[in-house]
């Protein structure tokens, strides 16, 4: 009888138990689905990324600003600074470079810049994923984790121009001697072996950008870049026949004047449209832009007053063109007070460069590439680290972002503006020598040279008058 009891009273704790734990899956059955549920009616209720038509537009004019800074602004602006039987030639190696650069950018140059890759090799390169932009679709959006809601195709367009006058700039070093053949494959190579690694460690997410460099609109990736290469080209060449004993006087200063008030207007694409939309730091970009081309200009007119007693019309156009390279890195970054010292200072630098150190250093740079853009552009990039307001909004990450660093951010400067010249010395020695191997050399022959390019390469007179 005592067995029996024990033995019922066990069957009922037993059956209670199953109740309890069958309802208490049941509960956790009922609470699951509630969540998932709430979860679903959660993501149902977030909206989709919407296109921001003011965004998109701003930037697509601003890709249309840049897109006319080169075939347009700076072919004119080199052109009239070119003896007037080189014009045209001066003139196609500009418009060549920009066509040839941007479809260089479209075959690989935007998936070594932007695109991504596994392993440390990404610190220098974005690989081949994004060849003939595979992978990007028509539908996506710049970023959406950057709040960027406006067509990829266009942030590919934009940078695209960015690259193609990158290598426009240093045709100013070599004209009026080099084959056009060879500088056509060189601005090929170039663009993707050179540009594009360049862009990736500052922009796309490589050792420069991961160590906080701040540059805003190109003073590394474009102006330092350009100038640079303009400058190898000039040494590797050789001088021009008859430089420096021989006057070699601009074709027209005024089509240089109207070259550089077309690139000034262009700049504001260049410098505001890096703001990624039509918001406040695009504001601050277009304010900073124009007042240090204004001082700028004013400064090299004054001291080339005080120095040579003639104020230039040339001169003014070269300041102006200083004054934009210097705030490039600094744009988006700086108040009015270092829009000023960087212009100032920049145009300095550049008059110093173009008066100075080339007759010092003996090398025939045709139209001041290197003493224009490499040296203002490394003037701005490390003023950019000195100058830069302590404001988070505005900064990028990097030392000052963190912790107000303001000296490890100037560090950072001075490292970036190492790396990129040590790569565009190198890779542009090496993207010379192969376009010299497959056109067979590099250099026009003495006919060519003393006849004048326009008509003994191209068949064609840039004036007929």
């Amino acid at each position: 009888m005592k067995k029996w009891l024990i033995a019922s009273s066990l069957l009922g704790i037993s059956a209670f138990a199953d109740d309890a734990v069958t309802a208490a899956a049941a509960t956790a059955t009922t609470a699951a689905s509630a969540v998932a549920e709430t979860a679903a009616t959660v993501a149902a209720a977030a909206p989709a990324p919407v296109l921001n038509s003011g965004d998109t537009a701003w930037m697509m004019i601003s890709s249309a600003l840049v897109m006319l800074m080169t075939p347009i602004g700076l072919a004119l602006f080199y052109g009239g600074m070119t003896r007037a039987k080189n014009v045209l030639n001066t003139y196609a190696m500009v418009f060549g470079a920009f066509a040839i650069g941007f479809v260089a950018w479209i075959v690989a140059g935007f998936s070594v810049a932007f695109g991504t890759m596994d392993g440390p090799m990404n610190q220098i390169i974005g690989g081949f994923s994004n060849v003939m932009l595979s992978g990007i679709s028509w539908t996506d959006f710049a970023s959406v984790e950057l709040g960027q809601l406006y067509p990829k195709y266009v942030f590919v367009v934009f940078q695209g121009t960015f690259a193609a006058i990158t290598i426009a700039i240093a045709a100013g070093s070599a004209i009026e001697r080099m084959k056009f053949s060879t500088w056509m494959v060189f601005a090929a190579i170039w663009t993707v072996v050179v540009y594009a690694p360049i862009a990736h460690m500052v922009w796309g997410g490589g050792y420069l950008f991961n160590l906080g460099t701040l540059d805003f609109a190109g003073g590394t990736v474009v102006h330092m870049n350009g100038g640079l290469a303009g400058l190898v080209l000039a040494i590797l060449l050789g001088k021009r026949s008859g430089y420096p004993k021989v006057a070699m006087k601009p074709a027209s200063v005024i089509l240089t004047a109207v070259g550089a008030g077309m690139l000034w207007f262009g700049w504001y694409g260049f410098n505001a449209g890096s703001a990624f939309g039509a918001n406040a730091i695009a504001g601050v970009a277009f304010l900073t832009t124009t007042i240090a081309a204004a001082v700028a200009t004013l400064t090299w007119i004054a001291i080339e007053y005080m120095v040579f007693k003639k104020p230039t019309l040339l001169g003014a156009a070269s300041g102006a063109i200083a004054g934009l390279v210097a705030i490039t890195p600094a744009a988006g970054f700086v108040g009015v007070s270092g829009a000023f010292i960087i212009g100032i200072v920049g145009a300095l630098i550049a008059f110093f460069g173009v008066t100075a150190l080339k007759k010092k250093l003996g090398y025939d740079d045709s139209l001041d590439a290197f003493g224009v853009h490499f040296l203002a552009g490394l003037w701005g990039a490390i003023a950019t680290g000195i100058f830069a307001l302590n404001d988070k909004a505005l900064l990028w990450d990097g030392p000052m972002k963190a912790s107000g660093d303001r000296m490890g951010q100037i560090m950072v400067q001075f490292e970036s503006v190492a790396i990129v010249g040590l790569f565009t010395l190198v890779g542009t020695i090496v993207v010379y020598y192969i376009a010299m191997a497959l056109t067979g050399g590099a250099r026009v022959n003495e006919e060519q040279e003393s006849q004048g390019l326009d008509e003994s390469v191209h068949g064609e007179r840039g004036f007929n008058l």
